[in-house]
């Protein structure tokens, strides 16, 4: 079992990595990305440091935490869950740490289709995992092509069937899908009070009692969501002064917790957050008479 898994290499993740590593702690990075750091093309407000690009300093910040002794594994994690300790999920396998810190950034994918954010919380949900007791034996359906869409299927097995529309995306799953597949392209999602159905762009529909968005790869909201945490009126991880949730050794720190999405500030909260799970596990392993 690892001391501390970080989920993120971004400036808010890194940072925790430098503290926990120099703390000995040996943290596993996961890293699903650069995020959106690959979208900076020059940053020049950033205390003490030339201009540079955000691939720049997302490369260079892997190199001089790996340096100090954590370990950086490139991978697309699905899901955190537990309480005491913590399983990552991810489509190489599972990870066991005494803490989490969600340093994923925001989901910033959201379909382009009539009737998403009009039907929003009446039929389209973003979280299996909190929604699916109220679509037992209803026929829904998953919007997304890759292991993310097929995770959040697998979690709503109490539906009367399950659908995974891929919009006319390619196929991304990194093994077999067991759902059903219809990859037509979607003109809208139906509905007035409650979500009916969508039309493809073929002009046929299929009718629908509820919509579970999952594009791309879950980001640091959906995340903590699933595992228990909560999150605030605009969607963003609550935390504490000290970057904690309401569970005990699950941390969030970066883009996740909303305000400014800048560079200094993830940095900030991510030394916050790895001085506090150094803390806390310190305690932990204490407590647990663990070496």
């Amino acid at each position: 079992m690892d001391n501390l898994i970080i989920i993120g290499s971004g400036p808010a993740g890194i940072s925790a990595a430098l503290y926990a590593a120099r703390a000995g702690l040996h943290p596993l990075i996961l890293s699903q990305g650069m995020g959106a750091l690959k979208n900076a093309e020059r940053i020049e407000n950033f205390y003490g440091v030339q201009p540079m690009t955000g691939a720049q300093l997302h490369t260079w910040g892997e190199q001089q935490a790996q340096a100090l002794g954590a370990r950086l594994i490139h991978t697309q994690v699905l899901g955190v869950s537990g309480f005491d300790t913590y399983t990552v999920s991810t489509v190489d396998g599972s990870y066991e740490a005494i803490a989490v810190l969600i340093a994923t950034g925001v989901k910033r994918a959201a379909p382009p289709l009539p009737g998403v954010r009009e039907l929003d919380g009446r039929g389209i949900s973003y979280c299996a995992v909190c929604d699916a007791f109220f679509y037992r034996g209803k026929k829904v359906a998953v919007l997304g092509s890759g292991d993310f869409a097929m995770k959040e299927a697998e979690e709503l097995g109490m539906a009367g069937s399950v659908t995974i529309l891929t919009n006319g995306a390619p196929k991304t799953f990194s093994r077999p899908c067991p759902f059903p597949l219809d990859e037509r392209p979607i003109e809208a999602i139906l509905g007035t009070e409650q979500v009916e159905g969508v039309r493809f762009t073929d002009g046929t529909q299929l009718e629908l009692d509820g919509v579970f968005i999952a594009l791309g790869t879950a980001g640091g909201s959906e995340m903590a969501r699933r595992v228990g945490a909560a999150l605030d009126d605009k969607g963003n991880v609550k935390v504490d002064e000290n970057m904690q949730t309401v569970l005990p050794g699950l941390y969030a720190a970066g883009d996740c917790t909303g305000g400014t999405f800048q560079v200094a500030k993830a940095v900030h909260e991510g030394m916050t957050a790895g001085l506090s799970a150094i803390q806390y596990i310190r305690n932990y392993r204490k407590n647990h008479h663990l070496l």
